[in-house]
């Protein structure tokens, strides 16, 4: 048996980890600089707030009722979520973490366990635990797990706990199941099975074998069919290092001084080398993207990408912010106005073992840019993002000053703050 557990509205739930004042209210979590809604809680769907509403429209849409807004806040999600992966791991005997807010969990040698009570004692364990709300969802395989969740978190009556354990069960499931909501379903597929009449997971799985592979040709959606039949045939994942990292996003406005473009890529090359050791692994190739907005045709349109091959794969900080600069002083153009920037590192490979420069014999060196990104990373672990952070990475305020790091960067005039990772955060109670 499978199970997926899956954070009930994650952003939102979150946010109310310490403002329990928030439950039962409206409740928003927006995008990156503040642009549009990504998460919403129970109450704010009632109100018809959908997802991908530009914030201002919310505003001018539902005047005069108590919204309570929020910035993004990853580095709070971030935390509070692998709190819960830290309960779902002693808990289960294997597990994957499939996204931020969900997780797969393996039950090998659990059959013997009344599933559904072991789901509902493990949500309440991670309630009282964390305060945050999570939905179970137990099967044969991994889509009807997907499917089991959605009821569990639909339905009060499931007491956050759904278990498809019989035929007769996936069978109603199957009936009550929108196509489009499907996992392994695309909204492009979902179109076009609701064309050919089939409306729910129900007159999909009815279809024989042979039909979906003529009609769509695609290992994917076949697999998915099989699991609605009660096969299990999506293989196990294993956590696998990525082939390639980008860090990148809009600015809060444009950019024209070539010295903030620098510091927007320091910053982004920064998040990248921390991404490589987080994985374990180093990198040899260093790429870096500039663009206009192409919204404004009354501006000059500009966009280019370049890269260079490092002569050693590296992690380090400091080397990859160097590649990264000399690589943005070649894309830069004066009289542009710039929307966008970022940072791709590619050929991506394992930390150890690593072909060195055959002349650069000095592995003293090496050795100390090692210690040294360590011990930034577990200071800035301990004491808060951006804690300890490289002169580029600053922006220089009008009067001469060091400004906030990301304070030209991303826009979160609603942002919480993050008492479980920064001590100048931490609740003070009065």
């Amino acid at each position: 048996m499978y199970g997926i557990i899956d954070c009930d509205n994650c952003y939102v739930s979150c946010e109310r980890v310490f403002r329990p004042d928030l439950n039962g209210k409206p409740v928003i979590v927006l995008s990156n600089n503040d642009g549009c809604v990504v998460a919403r809680s129970n109450e704010a769907k009632r109100l018809g707030i959908k997802a991908g509403t530009p914030y201002y429209q919310v505003t001018q849409q539902f005047p005069g009722q108590d919204i309570a807004v929020f910035s993004s806040n990853y580095e709070l999600y971030g935390e509070l979520t692998g709190r819960v992966i830290d309960i779902i791991g002693k808990a289960v005997p294997a597990y994957y973490r499939y996204s931020i807010d969900e997780c797969f969990v393996y039950l090998d040698g659990m059959e013997h366990v009344g599933l559904k009570h072991w789901g509902e004692e493990l949500h309440e364990k991670i309630r009282r635990s964390v305060g945050m709300p999570v939905s179970i969802g137990v099967a044969p395989n991994k889509t009807l797990a997907k499917m089991a969740s959605h009821f569990a978190k639909k339905y009060p009556g499931y007491h956050h706990c759904c278990v498809i354990d019989s035929d007769e069960k996936r069978v109603k499931a199957l009936k009550l199941y929108p196509i489009d909501e499907v996992w392994g379903i695309g909204r492009r597929y979902a179109a076009r099975l609701e064309s050919l009449g089939v409306k729910t997971a129900y007159d999909f799985a009815c279809h024989s074998a042979s039909w979906v592979r003529l009609t769509f040709r695609n290992t994917v959606i076949e697999r998915t069919w099989r699991e609605l039949n009660g096969e299990d045939c999506v293989p196990n994942e294993k956590v696998t290092r990525k082939k390639n990292i980008c860090t990148s996003r809009s600015f809060n406005g444009m950019v024209t001084d070539r010295g903030d473009l620098r510091t927007h890529v320091s910053n982004y090359a920064v998040r990248c080398a921390e991404k490589l050791r987080r994985q374990g692994s180093v990198t040899s190739v260093v790429g870096v993207f500039l663009h206009t907005n192409m919204f404004r045709e009354d501006l000059p349109q500009y966009s280019n990408y370049l890269e260079t091959r490092l002569i050693t794969p590296t992690s380090n900080t400091t080397d990859i912010v160097s590649a990264a600069v000399a690589l943005l002083e070649k894309l830069y153009r004066k009289g542009y106005h710039y929307k966008k920037a970022g940072v791709i590192v590619t050929g991506v490979t394992a930390s150890s073992p690593i072909q060195q420069d055959l002349f650069d014999t000095d592995v003293t060196l090496l050795r100390k840019r090692r210690r040294l990104d360590a011990v930034i990373d577990r200071i800035n672990k301990v004491y808060g993002s951006e804690t300890v952070v490289l002169g580029s990475q600053q922006y220089t305020r009008a009067d001469g000053g060091k400004a906030d790091v990301f304070a030209n960067t991303i826009r979160h005039d609603h942002r919480s703050k993050n008492p479980t990772t920064r001590w100048s955060d931490i609740i003070e109670l009065t």
